[in-house]
């Protein structure tokens, strides 16, 4: 799929596809078992509801690709569902483990805003999704979206904070910010390069 002849990456739906029922029983299973964990004060229920995050996160952009029912409404629908499981899994975690309130805050932060601006952008091009958006800036894909990065900007954080090692944990969401800032700024270029803005 080539930039200029992508008509199909202009279409919206359908938004009752396989990937999308997908992301809302994640969704739904993550924010519900988060909230659990929280009322019950058990690590170990946060721990679950990571695990169904991340797991259905996963196989929703699989069978998205996998079946052919890659679409914007799903890759929006996906951005909206990971800021609710994140929003609820940090602020429980926090509430869990109170010595990563820094570093949770710091990471929240940049993942609802800086990096929602950053996945939202796609929409100002035909690509179907942030996972497309080597086909506008190969460098800000690869920063932000290609598999290496989507486990280094989470695992990175998620990592150091399992084994205890907040600073690392801190230093880790800081670089990422820079990441989100530096991607921010290209975006923005890009999009007073094409006339966009």
């Amino acid at each position: 799929m080539t930039l200029v002849d992508s008509r199909a990456a202009l279409s919206i739906g359908p938004l009752r596809t396989v990937p999308n029922y997908i992301t809302a029983v994640r969704t739904i299973a993550a924010v519900t078992i988060g909230i659990v964990a929280l009322v019950a004060g058990s690590v170990a229920f946060m721990a679950v509801a990571y695990g169904i995050y991340w797991i259905g996160d996963m196989l929703d952009g699989w069978a998205a690709r996998r079946l052919g029912q890659e679409t914007r409404a799903g890759a929006v629908l996906d951005i909206v569902s990971d800021r609710a499981c994140t929003s609820v899994l940090c602020v429980g975690l926090i509430s869990l483990v109170p010595d990563v309130a820094v570093v949770a805050l710091v990471f929240l932060l940049s993942f609802l805003v800086l990096d929602t601006m950053l996945s939202l952008a796609f929409l100002c091009w035909p690509v179907l999704g942030p996972n497309d958006f080597h086909l506008v800036d190969r460098r800000v894909w690869a920063w932000n979206w290609s598999p290496v990065a989507k486990a280094a900007n989470t695992a990175g954080v998620v990592g150091a904070i399992a084994f205890g090692q907040y600073r690392l944990a801190l230093a880790v969401a800081v670089a990422v910010v820079g990441v989100k800032l530096w991607s921010v700024a290209a975006v923005a270029r890009l999009l007073d390069r094409d006339g966009r803005a």
